[in-house]
């Protein structure tokens, strides 16, 4: 099933997850146990990142968004990112996912990685985009940034560029994560008045630790509100922060649907218990 049907035929709010494939250095059956419990929270459909520069976890991706459609019977996504792929890694990677039954795809340009030179055949996701678009047979997601990308000189040339993946063929977006929903909401705003007219995901991703807020805020550029800050401040047991994030991600997560959002899109960090608290917590309300 193409995901950009769901924003139009389940008439709620379309609920997904996101999953990371495990390090090369581990086994991937070592992600089989989590994915079990995790596709049984039963979201309309989970995305899997996918590796870094250099070829990273790429074929793992493909793997693990097989097993969570062809094994569990949740609709997938596989991420591809396009900096360290050619048209002919592109290629073989879209028979491979067609071998797979895979047919929704997340098009990211992908994070620079200094130990890998880029190839040359696409510099930026929507050139990605027009290439796969070209070929047809595959629905295609974007992603966004509410708090403006971090390569972005301002608010204007941020959405003027996502306005290109949407034009070269993007039929949704899916945001990265923020903490403050209004934020999100002029964001919304500003896509709108560019004609930017897709189904538009919200990133949410519960606080776990402050490692973590910290490692996030440096690499996406996300504000942290004086509300969350005070918490973090609060709460200096990891467990207690860990159940005060949780508590702050349902908020945001009730707020959002209340505001109409069409999509809400849960970074799960492969958890489990945190994706199954969560949803059971704003499940009767999507």
């Amino acid at each position: 099933m193409k995901i950009q049907t769901m924003f139009t035929d389940l008439g709620r709010t379309v609920y997904s997850f996101e999953v990371f494939p495990p390090k090369k250095d581990q086994r991937i059956e070592s992600i089989y146990d989590k994915l079990e419990d995790i596709c049984a929270c039963q979201p309309d459909f989970i995305s899997v990142t996918y590796g870094a520069g250099g070829g990273g976890n790429s074929n793992r991706t493909a793997e693990i968004a097989a097993r969570i459609k062809n094994v569990h019977g949740v609709e997938a996504a596989a991420h591809l990112t396009c900096l360290y792929n050619s048209k002919e890694d592109v290629d073989y990677t879209l028979a491979d996912l067609k071998e797979k039954n895979l047919e929704n795809l997340l098009c990211l340009r992908g994070d620079i990685n200094p130990d890998f030179p880029p190839k040359d055949d696409f510099h930026h996701a929507d050139e990605l985009v027009a290439y796969i678009a070209g070929k047809g047979g595959f629905d295609l997601a974007g992603a966004c940034y509410p708090e403006v990308h971090p390569n972005s000189a301002n608010e204007i040339e941020d959405v003027l560029n996502l306005k290109k993946k949407v034009d070269a063929g993007v039929t949704h977006l899916i945001s990265q994560l923020f903490f403050d929903n209004e934020s999100f909401y002029r964001f919304r705003e500003r896509t709108q008045l560019a004609g930017i007219n897709v189904p538009l995901e919200a990133g949410i991703m519960p606080v776990m630790n402050r490692g973590q807020i910290e490692r996030m805020v440096t690499m996406c550029g996300a504000s942290i509100p004086a509300k969350l800050a005070r918490m973090m401040i609060k709460w200096e047991d990891p467990q207690d922060l860990r159940e005060a994030g949780i508590a702050y991600a349902v908020d945001q997560i009730l707020d959002l649907i209340a505001a109409g959002v069409d999509g809400i899109h849960l970074y799960t960090m492969n958890n489990p218990d945190v994706a199954a608290t969560i949803t059971d917590a704003v499940h009767n309300l999507l």
